[in-house]
């Protein structure tokens, strides 16, 4: 894992490097583009049930080679991001993922999207769906009600 995370810091400081010539406006990522990922990736099924095992084995690759860019909190705001002056969508928010399919999250993971750098051969498929499990585990619920909690009173009709 140590290789995967010098690899991934020397791929991104030379991107950090090329990039930073041109400070005068920030970099955006190119929104996703569906014609990019193909059908047969879109529809693919994740073989790995979310278990807390998953996510936890998730969670420890995406602080390996997520967190630098996506935030440890999955908030877009890593420090890499902000050095390249990226703006990147907040993977806790509900809305976020909420159209893409668990196929298309592993599809970019695995080859990449814009600026960002593929695992392709540095993980094994199954790492990178515990990825997906733990990128999916990430939005902030409704908070459900608790136990004694009343529901708001109406007030009565006339």
């Amino acid at each position: 894992m140590c290789k995967n995370l010098l690899l991934m810091s020397a791929v991104c400081l030379a991107a950090s490097l090329a990039l930073g010539q041109d400070t005068a406006k920030p970099i955006q990522s190119p929104p996703p583009s569906d014609s990019k990922i193909p059908p047969e990736a879109v529809k693919e099924p994740n073989p790995v049930k979310a278990t807390p095992d998953s996510i936890e084995r998730g969670k420890k690759l995406y602080g390996y080679d997520c967190a630098m860019c996506h935030g440890s909190d999955g908030g877009g705001k890593g420090d890499l991001a902000a050095d390249m002056k990226l703006e990147l969508a907040d993977l806790r928010n509900m809305k976020t993922l909420k159209d893409r399919t668990d196929g298309e999250i592993f599809y970019i993971i695995k080859n990449g999207e814009g600026q960002m750098p593929g695992e392709r051969d540095r993980a094994k498929s199954n790492q990178m769906w515990d990825v997906v499990n733990y990128v999916r585990s990430l939005p902030k619920k409704e908070a459900a009600p608790k136990a004694g909690d009343q529901p708001p009173q109406l007030p009565p009709s006339r």
